[in-house]
């Protein structure tokens, strides 16, 4: 497999304790990061967007009486974000 070779600066707390999860597994700085950055960059199994979640509460839609147009018809905004 190619590699690539990036640098990355990093706070001296944050490099202590990376030094020291390197030694309690007996592997390099390098792996013990690239195994972080694995599996913070690889999405969850299951992980969906807002709207999905919202979906599947029910939430959609859920304003029975409010108008059809009520996000897109400008007569809507009139007032909105105004003290009273």
């Amino acid at each position: 497999m190619p590699s690539q070779r990036i640098s990355v600066r990093v706070p001296r707390g944050l490099g202590r304790r990376l030094k020291q999860r390197s030694a309690q597994k007996g592997a390099p700085e390098s792996e013990v990061v690239r195994e972080a950055l694995e599996a913070f960059l690889t999405p969850a199994p299951g992980r969906h967007s807002a709207y999905d979640l919202a979906s599947e509460l029910g939430l959609i839609g859920s304003a029975g009486k409010a108008p059809k147009d009520l996000s897109t018809n400008r007569k809507h905004f009139r007032g909105f974000g105004k003290s009273r």
